[in-house]
């Protein structure tokens, strides 16, 4: 997978939407042709809004007064996070990348934290639901644990929902991406994808259901 570092080598301007979290965030980059820009400061322009992705995402662009014809990539968090957020900002690329196709590269919101603090023994998780969590660790998988298996340093980044009660042991976390992006602009965080969606551990798996014509009770 590769890095955003080359990401914005070989596809600059950049266009990148996370609405995985209450807040979204909408950053456009345009590091040029220079591969070796560096990264500290930020060749990037942000705009973070509080309200909901169907609006955020579109009004953050507005603000940023970005060319969306001029735009030769896609990045956008897959989760875990906000499922209707995410699925918002998939399908705004899939229907931009109709009108005229484009790279688009996916990442995960907990990888892109644990890359950040840099420690293995820390586990970045986030709900679940049905008493479970999101849970990731450097140099693991994301996977999903019952809240009786959470063990060790748990965090979990800012403005994530949550419905089941926090372990006594979380600690919150920033997730401002124009912070942590700088921090592993060299790792290999970046999935391409030409099927933009949420993140799913495993495919929906849906009960079969034999149709029955509704009759009035046999009379007695």
């Amino acid at each position: 997978m590769p890095s955003l570092r080359q990401l914005l080598a070989a596809h600059s301007p950049l266009l990148l939407l996370d609405a995985a979290s209450a807040r979204v965030q909408v950053g456009v980059f345009d590091a040029g042709p220079a591969s070796n820009l560096p990264l500290s400061p930020f060749p990037a322009r942000w705009q973070t809004s509080d309200e909901e992705a169907g609006i955020g995402v579109f009004r953050g662009i507005e603000a940023l007064e970005v060319d969306l014809n001029a735009v030769r990539g896609f990045v956008f968090c897959e989760g875990p996070g906000s499922v209707l957020g995410i699925r918002t900002v998939a399908m705004a690329l899939r229907t931009w990348s109709v009108v005229a196709p484009r790279p688009i590269f996916a990442y995960c919101s907990l990888a892109v934290v644990a890359e950040s603090l840099g420690r293995r023994e820390i586990a970045v998780i986030a709900d679940a639901r049905r008493d479970a969590w999101h849970h990731f660790q450097l140099g693991g998988t994301l996977r999903r644990v019952p809240t009786a298996g959470l063990a060790g340093e748990l965090v979990m980044p800012e403005n994530f929902r949550h419905w089941s009660q926090s372990p006594p042991n979380l600690t919150r976390v920033p997730y401002s991406l124009a912070d942590l992006l700088p921090r592993v602009a060299d790792a290999d965080l970046f999935r391409p994808t030409d099927a933009p969606d949420a993140f799913l551990h495993e495919e929906p798996n849906y009960a079969a259901w034999t149709p029955q014509i509704h009759r009035a009770p046999a009379p007695r």
